[in-house]
This record gives structure tokens, sequence and C-alpha cells, in this order.
């Protein structure tokens, strides 16, 4: 088959290592526009482009695929390529009606949730905040909603309870590849039973803002966790803002004040339902991210400080 496939962050990697290494045909990559970076703002390819050029992949970065002379120009770069099949994966932009209409498969996205549950940008993060036990991959064919398409395949895995963003991110990712590669032998085989979705179990995965990280330790210690694990958390330590990368919820309460330090030798701090949460990495305004054991020798906390 020849396939085009659209992508942008490293979480489309796998997918597309796996066609590009497969009896198929990549002919095209669609990625973003490069974006400036660092002090230096010097402008980085996106992770998909500089995989598609370790395999020597045309590469296309429109600005937009619906409108203006990007979108008329890639149409026409569409059609006279003829791709059997477009493959889109994480790559942030919504396809028009003539091109998802172009190939003769059509188009098929790699969606990191167990549709129809979690549409939307940021199906991942939303899992672990809802603490969620169960996510995965699902397959479908591409629609003009937003991931409404008929289900193609599923593949769950369990979160475990301490798993943070990127680590199922990393997980959910390699996972991708895989339900690519079973959907296109399916294609090949003729054996795809698509599933219309049930509008009516449908939940959203809306963009995260940077205000959802903030620590209210007025709430309970399983929300408090869910906020670190999903979008990692952030209050103040001393005057100065302090990161939470990792974390776990301990066993017993405390009848302190919300928010306080309650054994200093291992960074547990007190929630609003009485829970204990323990802070596992951490970074300080102005220094490393450093495993909390580490950064306690450096900086001694005292019994009752409180944090916020």
């Amino acid at each position: 088959m020849k396939i085009v496939f659209m992508g942008t962050p490293d979480f489309a990697v796998p997918c597309l290592r796996k066609l590009a290494e497969s009896p198929h045909e990549v002919v095209a990559v669609f990625t973003q526009p490069d974006k400036p970076k660092g002090r230096g703002y010097k402008m980085i390819p996106t992770p998909v482009k500089s995989v598609a050029m370790e395999y020597d992949i045309p590469v296309y970065q429109p600005v937009s695929l619906r409108k203006g002379e990007d979108a008329e120009k890639s149409l026409e770069i569409l059609k006279n390529i003829s791709p059997d099949l477009i493959v889109v994966t994480a790559y942030g932009q919504i396809l028009p009606k003539e091109i998802l209409e172009l190939p003769k498969y059509r188009c098929i996205n790699i969606h990191a949730s167990l549709l129809p549950a979690y549409r939307g940008s940021a199906p991942i993060n939303w899992c672990l905040l809802n603490g969620e036990k169960i996510t995965g991959i699902t397959s479908m064919l591409m629609s003009e909603g937003l991931d409404t398409g008929d289900m193609l395949i599923k593949k769950s895995t369990e979160i475990g309870v301490n798993e943070t963003y990127q680590e199922l991110y990393t997980r959910l990712a390699d996972m991708g590849g895989e339900v690519l590669a079973e959907t296109i032998t399916a294609i090949e085989n003729g054996t795809l039973t698509p599933e219309k979705q049930d509008d009516s179990l449908t939940s959203h995965a809306p963009m995260i803002r940077k205000e959802m990280s903030f620590l209210d330790f007025s709430k309970s210690v399983q929300e408090i966790h869910n906020t670190i694990r999903g979008v990692t958390g952030f209050t103040t330590l001393g005057g100065k803002r302090l990161k939470i990368f990792k974390s776990e919820i301990v066993s017993g309460t405390s009848g302190a004040e919300d928010g306080t330090v309650v054994n200093t030798g291992d960074f547990t701090v007190k929630c609003g339902d009485g829970g204990l949460i323990k802070f596992n990495e951490i970074q300080l305004e102005g220094g490393k991210r450093l495993k909390t054991a580490d950064f306690l020798r450096g900086r001694k906390l005292t019994t009752g400080e409180k944090l916020g």
C-alpha cells in the first residue's frame, strides 16, 4: 500500500517507525511547522519530521489543511500521490472532507483512549486526572466530527496506581504502533468490522490549562495525587515555587492543617480529607529536578511547615 502519515509529537513516532519498517511504502509525511525553541530561538523540527528524515521520506509542513494557499497545495499534492491510506496520529490539525474521502481505504486515526471515552486532545491527562484504572488505544475510521468515527481495533491496559502522564504516554505510544500494525493487516485481509460509537457513553478530554496544576490541599488525597500524575503539581515552599512530578498515597491520617508537612524525613503532607501524600520527585524554583531524598539532603524541612 501507498501510505501517507500525518503526525507531530514523539507520541506519533512509534507509528511512523512501524510503517517505515513495514513492506508498505510511506510516500509522504505531513507534520506541523517547525517552531523556535531555546534561548537562541532556533527552529527545531518536530519529532515526526526528524524520524521521516532518517528514512528519507518527503516531508510537508502546511500551516493549515483547511484554508488558504497551503490547504490548496496540500490537497493537490495528496491527489497527485493518490495514497491507498492516510494514517493520522496526534497530528494537531483537522482534516477536511476532501482529504478524508481521498484514499482508497480512507483515513484512520490512532487515538490514546478507549473510545467513545475521552474524545479530544488530552485523553491521557484526563484519564489520570479522573483516576481511571484502565485505558488504551483505539484505531478508527476518521469522520468530520472530533474522534467520532467508527472504531476498528481497541487494545486496553491497566494504569498503575502511581503511574504518571509521561510514563503512560510512553507506553501508549508504543501500543499505538502495535494497534496500527494490526489494523493495517486487517485492512489487507478484509477482516475489519467497523463499530459505531455509542455517543451516550462519550466523555471529553479538552486541552489542559496551566492553572490545573495548582495543588489545593483542601481537596482529597486522591484528587491531589491524580493532579500530580496527570498534569504535574505545583505549590510553594518558603515563598518559592515547588513542582511535584511524582507522589504516592501513604497510610494513616493526620489532624494537622491542610498542606502541612507532617513527616520531614520523606516530605509527607496532609490533605483535606485527612489523608497523607508523599512527594517522591520534586523541583524547587531555581534548582534541579531531584528525587526527594536527594533534595532533603540540601534543604531541611521543619515539622508543621506549610505549603502554598
